[in-house]
C-alpha cells in the first residue's frame, strides 16, 4: 500500500524535476536532460508526454518550452503539496496512539 505511494512520489518528483529543467533551460531536449539527471531516456520521455497532458510545456523544433499555464502551476504548487503533508502527517497511526496513552 505504501509502496505504491512511495513510487507515485518518486514519480512526481522526476516530473517536477524534468519540468524545472524546461523552465530555467528552454528550449531544452531528451538528451540533454537524461545527461543532467542521470534518468534513462525513456523516463524523461515520459515526464515530457505527462508535462506536455497537463498543458504545462509543449514540444518545439528545439525541444520542450514552457505554455501560459506554467507560471500558474508552480504558482500554486508550494501550497498543493503543503496541503498533501498536512494529509499525510494527519494519517499518522503513531501519533494518534501516543495521544490516546
Amino acid at each position: 500500500m505504501i509502496d505504491r505511494l512511495e513510487k507515485e512520489v518518486d514519480m512526481l518528483e522526476r516530473h517536477l524535476q524534468v519540468l524545472k529543467m524546461v523552465i530555467e533551460s528552454e528550449p531544452i531536449g531528451i538528451v540533454k536532460m537524461s545527461n543532467e539527471t542521470g534518468y534513462p531516456h525513456h523516463k524523461v520521455r515520459y515526464s515530457l508526454r505527462v508535462l506536455e497532458e497537463e498543458n504545462l510545456i509543449e514540444p518545439s523544433s528545439q525541444g520542450a518550452i514552457t505554455t501560459e499555464r506554467t507560471q500558474e502551476f508552480v504558482d500554486e504548487l508550494d501550497d498543493k503539496l503543503d496541503e498533501i503533508v498536512g494529509k499525510l502527517e494527519s494519517m499518522k497511526i503513531e501519533e494518534a496512539a501516543e495521544v490516546e496513552n
